[in-house]
């Protein structure tokens, strides 16, 4: 683990599927969410809430998580304006086009199954909704962190003879 004097990112200690996930609470709490980690570090943290989130009974760490949610999904907000790092390129590559990739069924628009995302977490933190109703909004909030982690996850680019290009056959940009 990083100490205060390290220039080590303590985030990479606990940033494995098998290990993020499995977090408890109190610890899925205290994960750092900022603009200095990555795309799919953010989108990790908010699945791991909304995991949380869908499973949990108590009304108090059901408000701290979706407050948690709801501050993840800001910073994504911020970090999906970001140029990709090569790495995230990299994991974004495919050799060759699968037919019948992923599709979403909202939108092809990041930013607005984002925004969807977030304005539900901000439903559930006003309170102002019956208990079923608040159940049912919570369900629809995780299936859109499923849909928001399948479109961000999904191959956007092609290796070809002339470097990398855009599934969609657009110019090759910085960003998503």
């Amino acid at each position: 683990m990083a100490t205060a004097y390290s220039n080590t990112n303590g985030y990479d200690d606990f940033t494995s599927e098998s290990s993020i996930f499995d977090l408890s609470i109190p610890a899925l709490l205290k994960l750092p969410v900022n603009t200095s980690l990555d795309l799919f570090q953010i989108l990790d943290i908010c699945r791991c809430y909304g995991d949380a989130l869908i499973e949990n009974d108590f009304e108090e760490q059901r408000m701290a998580l979706c407050g948690r949610l709801f501050a993840g999904l800001e910073v994504l907000k911020v970090v999906l304006t970001y140029p990709l790092p090569d790495y995230l390129i990299e994991q974004l590559t495919v050799d060759e086009v699968q037919s019948g990739g992923y599709i979403s069924p909202l939108t092809n628009d990041s930013e607005t199954l984002c925004g969807y995302c977030s304005a539900l977490a901000l439903v559930l933190l006003s309170q102002r909704q019956p208990q079923e109703q608040a159940e049912q909004i919570t369900e629809l909030l995780f299936d859109m962190l499923y849909v928001l982690t399948e479109d961000l996850k999904a191959p956007r680019f092609i290796r070809t003879s002339e470097g990398l290009a855009m599934i969609e056959g657009e110019t090759l940009l910085p960003v998503h």
